[in-house]
């Protein structure tokens, strides 16, 4: 297993109760967020949490840490890296 310490990243842990409160860390930013639909850029990569009167919470960035209340429908991970070129819409690199 790679030394997290070593590289500088931090880890990245989802942990939810009951599908109606989930705290995240290992987060880098909030891109988007409504009442259905969240988008976080994450250490493992982009997240997408979708459900129903979701609402961030708790968001702290300089620790990399979201918690996300409402009902939790589902979780989507995608590899697709936020550093991408500028020039290149955000939903162009999500969905490539």
């Amino acid at each position: 297993m790679e030394d997290l310490q070593n590289t500088g990243a931090r880890m990245h842990k989802l942990t939810m109760l009951n599908r109606r409160t989930c705290a995240i860390s290992g987060v880098e930013d909030v891109l988007s967020f409504d009442v259905h639909e969240i988008l976080l850029e994450t250490e493992q990569g982009m997240l997408m949490i979708k459900g129903e009167d979701l609402h961030v919470s708790r968001l702290t960035l300089d620790k990399g840490e979201v918690d996300v209340d409402g009902k939790i429908d589902a979780f989507t991970y995608s590899d697709v890296a936020g550093g991408g070129s500028k020039n290149e819409s955000f939903l162009a690199r999500l969905f490539r």
